[in-house]
């Protein structure tokens, strides 16, 4: 079951993200940020702000096995992202299944027509397991906060390349 999380939910969405994007744990999965970022990929505050905010939601899974984040960024457009399974379980099918929730929350809790992504563009394989869900590149490219300990501190240049999805196709 996919729920939104609550405020009690923060200390085991930490524990997700963090896990499945940072450190040796995260490369017991098929796809990470460890190689690339050392230090955090979220806090305990980014988390309890996107979940006081009515513009964003986190999913996730009863278990806390995965999440995802949908956010409004205009009238009809929403964005992806923090889709983070743990690593034992990535491959079974589960973050596409948080996609799909965050698709279907984004057009009827936000109104959503489209939804955009920004993926680190060092990210080959991830990216290209969002275009098989159906995300196509814009060709938009956008700076990584290279300078914000708060995303991560980058072992390398990094930017992120924008998708997108039409929702109501």
């Amino acid at each position: 079951m996919i729920r939104v999380a609550t405020e009690d939910d923060i200390p085991a969405l930490h524990a997700l993200v963090e896990s499945a994007f940072r450190g040796d744990s995260a490369r017991g999965g098929w796809t990470h940020e460890a190689d690339l970022l050392d230090g955090q990929r979220t806090d305990p505050a980014a988390l309890a702000e996107a979940i006081a905010d009515p513009d964003r939601a986190i999913l996730m899974t009863q278990d806390a096995s995965g999440c995802v984040q949908v956010s409004r960024v205009a009238a009809d457009r929403a964005a992806l992202g923090l889709l983070a399974v743990r690593p034992d379980v990535q491959a079974g099918g589960l973050g596409r299944r948080l996609v799909a929730a965050a698709e279907a929350h984004a057009v009827r809790t936000l109104g959503a027509r489209r939804m955009e992504m920004t993926v680190i563009a060092a990210r080959g394989e991830l990216i290209a397991w969002y275009e098989r869900q159906g995300y196509v590149r814009t060709g938009e490219t956008r700076p990584f906060p290279m300078d914000d300990p708060r995303f991560g501190l980058p072992r390398q240049p990094l930017s992120f390349v924008v998708l997108e999805r039409d929702l109501l196709r």
